[in-house]
């Protein structure tokens, strides 16, 4: 039961960061604006994609997990800091705790690793 519910956690936690990354490439030239708006360099935005789309996979697939899910639990503090600090607005505000969570959970699976249904797990048995 506990690696089922770890696969499903795992699921979840990768599936904003899949889609979202998915959709930085898409619309690559309005997210670039987006983060000089917020005061970040656009340059970086290749690097947020392969945070955000690589890193959701790897999450997905279980794979270097612990590893992906704490650059991935840092990038949601670091983007709540930079894209969501206008307490003022509560969209915002709900952004902020939004991406706190998502980093709570990051934590989690960086502590207790990918579960018995990953990559990591198959690669563990087989050594």
């Amino acid at each position: 039961m506990n690696a089922f519910a770890t696969l499903l956690g795992r699921v979840g936690l990768s599936l904003i960061f899949v889609v979202s990354g998915f959709g930085k490439i898409a619309a690559y030239a309005g997210t670039q604006q987006y983060m000089e708006h917020a005061g970040v360099p656009g340059a970086l935005l290749p690097l947020v994609i392969i945070a955000e789309f690589g890193g959701g996979l790897a999450i997905l697939g279980g794979v270097f997990t612990r590893w992906a899910a704490l650059a991935l639990a840092g990038f949601s503090v670091v983007s709540a800091l930079f894209f969501h600090n206008d307490f003022a607005d509560q969209m915002q505000q709900i952004n902020f705790m939004k991406n706190i969570a998502m980093a709570g959970g990051f934590l989690v699976l960086f502590a207790n690793g990918a579960g018995a249904y990953s990559i990591d797990a198959m690669r563990s048995r087989n050594k």
